[in-house]
């Protein structure tokens, strides 16, 4: 995973950062001064409430729950990028556990599982492949991005940062499935987490399909130095399995136990994410051995060329050193040389030289080096 340094000002300032083509952005302009600032409703991208598997409301987060427990149902509200005073109302109003709203507001986390009181709060990364022509040295393959949700008995709270797809999908599948909606937040839970697997399984082709690419590239004819683009898709893998390895024990812990917030139906729904999730690892490892495969393949074709680009120079030196001799002999000036007064003298030493030289090179040629 990239590693991003922030001053203490930008760390101040975290809850009002996001990352996107591979960068962290923050809500300033590009003269520096700071966008007007957004209220609670601007961070809101919906708000419902589902009562026996249905959406019943549309309403402020303030309403929805009492809304939700009045009905028997459960709200479920969309936040993206909110600030921490954004987070703080809806603290408030849905009793959220003040740790877990620091790290949904910091966007700095792992994927991890904790439970507050009756609240459980979830932290998943999620992976959006960058689109390419073809993989460079400084290519961004994949990038990521972060989901925080809480869940409790009549609520479901997400928050969305960085470059996490939107959720509308999510929501308008599973609001045409009143079967699932019927097993209240957790079904939610499961639509999120199952739809973040599958944004892993869609990356892992787009990146199988660059891995082939530089494979074939590596073994061309065309021997290039590719262990620049090889490292950088290396480092791509590293930051994508640092969004998938950790999220195995979370979605564990939700097929694990009698949780009252899961129950057991769900549980069944979690596994089947988690073997998905184990699919994906599977793949990433082969990936992650390819790659290293293809970079010693790379680094041992350049040593094998280096060897034969230095037999060829010896071969040419070797070749070079016949006339170079000769004509050091006969560059002397000594009075008495064997065939100085010869009329046929010259051209007999160029003949002789060419001889030789035709002699050496068919040699070189018979054993490889030219």
């Amino acid at each position: 995973m990239k590693q991003h340094r922030t001053t203490a000002v930008a760390r101040r300032a975290i809850g009002r950062q996001w990352r996107r083509g591979g960068r962290w952005h923050t809500l300033e302009s590009a003269e520096g001064v700071p966008e007007q600032r957004r209220c609670t409703a601007d961070v809101v991208v919906d708000c419902a409430v589902y009562e026996e598997g249905c959406r019943t409301a549309s309403l402020p987060p303030q309403q929805a729950l009492d809304e939700a427990r009045k009905r028997g149902g459960f709200a479920w509200i969309g936040l993206h990028q909110p600030e921490a005073e954004h987070l703080a109302e809806i603290a408030e109003v849905f009793g959220l556990h003040p740790l877990a709203v620091e790290d949904a507001v910091q966007a700095h986390q792992r994927p991890k599982l904790e439970r507050y009181g009756d609240t459980l709060f979830l932290v998943l990364k999620t992976i959006v492949f960058v689109e390419h022509e073809k993989l460079t040295a400084t290519s961004e393959v994949v990038d990521t991005g972060e989901l925080m949700i809480f869940l409790g008995p009549d609520f479901v709270v997400v928050v969305r940062h960085g470059s996490a797809p939107g959720l509308a999908r999510v929501r308008s599948a599973l609001e045409a499935r009143p079967d699932m909606l019927r097993h209240g937040p957790a079904a939610v839970l499961h639509a999120i987490a199952d739809q973040v697997t599958d944004d892993f399984l869609d990356v892992a082709d787009a990146v199988e399909l660059d891995v082939d690419t530089l494979e074939s590239d590596v073994f061309s004819t065309a021997h290039g130095d590719d262990a620049e683009r090889i490292y950088q898709l290396k480092r791509e893998l590293i930051e994508f399995k640092h969004a998938v390895y950790p999220t195995t024990r979370p979605l564990e812990r939700l097929t694990e136990g009698a949780d009252g917030l899961i129950g057991t139906e769900m549980r069944r729904y979690f596994r089947d994410v988690s073997d998905h999730l184990s699919h994906v690892k599977e793949r990433l490892t082969a990936y992650s051995e390819l790659v290293d495969g293809l970079l010693a393949a790379n680094l041992s074709q350049l040593a094998v060329q280096q060897n034969v680009d230095m037999r060829r120079i010896s071969a040419a030196a070797a070749i070079l050193a016949i006339p170079t001799m000769i004509a050091g002999f006969y560059g002397m000036n000594f009075r008495h040389m064997p065939e100085l007064g010869w009329r046929f003298g010259y051209p007999l030493m160029v003949g002789v030289t060419a001889v030789l030289s035709a002699v050496v090179y068919r040699a070189f040629r018979r054993i490889g080096w030219l």
